[in-house]
């Protein structure tokens, strides 16, 4: 491959040197150069890689991207006059995030074109409704992979997800993948960083799903305000060829606004192409099911083993978007029941396991502020359980006003809250747990803190009664806790065995 048919779709100006070089590979990552690679300056709100040209020019590369001008980058014109340079092309780009998104389209032979490519972008619901869509998909025969905050999902190899969306190069990297391994299509989630970073630039997505929009993200190095952040969630829609939306929410027009696609629509309202009708929420024994009618340009009954509204929502996006591959029914009907996302209202059964023990339910989830732990508090109500006991504690090293917010909603929507620790990073388990107690004291709601949280998961176990329903807050996917720099190995689905094993043995004797 050469510098050529790697910048097809790219401007570019020739600083210095020839394009018809041929190219080893494609890097942004200075530790990564090597002999004949093209290394792409990318500039980062941490680090800026025109630091690193001298290193990547000791390493023989065959040609350097940049950014900036040649005289905003310390060293490049001397540099640039220098005989170890003579070998060297050097380009320069108006922005080479957006150069690296198409040179590593190109690198990789435009796998998207061989692929039916899902993105779906909103505050909340993105994880959930790519697993709904990918389950529906491969039942259906459609094999599909996946990309988001989770995991990247190509056939049977998981892959420890870093961000939401990944940088565009590996974005490429993984649908070559997918292609090569025999996906037909993928479903992605698609971040506001993503867009404006064009992540996912170089990409003509077949469908764009927008769930919802809430404040979100907003702050130093990510967006300036609300305005922004809704401007690039709506991008989407200028990079897909079918938009599925929420119609009921309230910043629909401004996430249409400026749209290049077919609309269609989902939701409660009566105007909506798929609307979900007859909406009824029941506590079965270990698990919390949620049931609806679909109406519109289909209809049929649905049942889900997750809860609340925002699962009517997710499940109804899936249903919308799977109609355009023609899913049988019977497929997404069997399907959807199975469903469970990794941290996200995921159910463990456990009082099916103790011999004796009343049905009680025990749930983990991501909620880790406290407009999560609301909207989640909020829908598990609607069961009714006998006691919602909420179990969470907060991050060290980060917002302490996060910590009486959570306590404050915790108090005033759970019976009983159990503060505990989560990732204290480098502070003191017991000072974030006082500062989460002082806002658990603005309301009425009982309380009880246990630091360790292994002891913590045990404490809300054992003492179960029937009808409670047991979250577990703010930990969700994650599998470790972070203390002091370092990451200790910890599971709370492996926290609810032990806990079950040690009601079981006290059952025993």
């Amino acid at each position: 491959m050469t510098l050529d048919d790697l910048l097809e779709k790219t401007e570019y100006e020739v600083i210095k040197g020839k394009t018809d070089v041929l190219i080893g590979s494609l890097v942004y990552d200075s530790r990564k150069a090597k002999k004949g690679c093209v290394f792409v300056c990318v500039s980062g709100s941490v680090r800026d890689a025109h630091d690193f040209i001298p290193e990547v020019v000791g390493k023989e590369a065959a040609a350097i991207v940049i950014e900036k001008p040649v005289e905003e980058i310390n060293g490049l014109s001397s540099l640039l006059n220098m005989n170890s340079t003579a070998s060297i092309t050097f380009i320069k780009v108006r922005d080479a995030r957006l150069a690296l998104a198409n040179m590593s389209a190109a690198y990789f032979g435009y796998p998207a074109e061989s692929l039916t490519t899902i993105g779906i972008t909103g505050t909340k619901g993105k994880t959930t409704t790519t697993y709904m869509i990918k389950n529906i998909l491969d039942k259906a025969g459609i094999p599909t992979g996946l990309i988001g905050t989770v995991e990247i999902i190509i056939g049977n190899e998981y892959i420890h997800s870093g961000n939401t969306t990944p940088e565009s190069y590996a974005i490429q990297n993984y649908f070559r993948r997918m292609v090569d391994s025999g996906m037909k299509a993928v479903v992605m989630e698609v971040s506001s960083q993503g867009l404006m970073m064009n992540r996912v630039t170089g990409i003509t997505f077949d469908y764009g799903i927008f769930t919802n929009l809430e404040p979100d993200h907003i702050g130093e190095n990510e967006h300036k305000d609300f305005e922004d952040y809704m401007y690039w969630k709506s991008t989407l829609f200028r990079k897909c060829k079918t938009g599925i939306f929420n119609c009921d929410s309230e910043h629909l027009e401004g996430i249409m606004k400026g749209h290049t696609c077919k609309v269609e629509t989902f939701g409660l309202s009566e105007n909506a192409d798929f609307r979900a009708t007859n909406i009824k929420f029941f506590q079965n024994r270990d698990k919390l099911e949620t049931c609806y009618t679909v109406a519109g340009k289909e209809n049929f009954d649905v049942t889900l083993n997750m809860p609340g509204m925002f699962s009517v929502y997710n499940s109804l996006t899936a249903i919308a978007l799977c109609s355009h591959f023609n899913v049988p029914v019977e497929t997404i009907v069997k399907t959807l029941p199975e469903v469970c996302v990794k941290g996200r209202t995921e159910i463990v059964e456990a009082s099916s396991r103790i011999k004796g023990a009343p049905h009680f339910t025990v749930m983990i989830d991501y909620a880790h502020n406290a407009m999560a732990l609301e909207s989640l508090l909020t829908t598990l109500r609607e069961y009714k359980p006998k006691r919602l006991v909420c179990l969470f504690g907060c991050g060290g090293n980060r917002s302490k006003s996060r910590r009486y917010e959570m306590g404050e909603v915790s108090s005033r929507l759970a019976d009983l809250t159990v503060v505990t620790s989560d990732n204290p990073r480098f502070e003191e388990p017991e000072a974030i747990i006082a500062d989460i107690v002082t806002g658990v004291k603005k309301h009425s709601g009982k309380y009880i803190t246990i630091t360790d949280r292994r002891e913590a998961v045990k404490y809300v176990i054992k003492n179960a009664e029937a009808g409670d329903v047991i979250v577990l807050a703010g930990k969700g996917h994650e599998d470790y806790q972070e203390i002091c720099g370092a990451k200790y190995h910890m599971d709370e689905r492996e926290l609810i065995d032990d806990a079950v094993k040690d009601c079981n043995e006290v059952t025993k004797q």
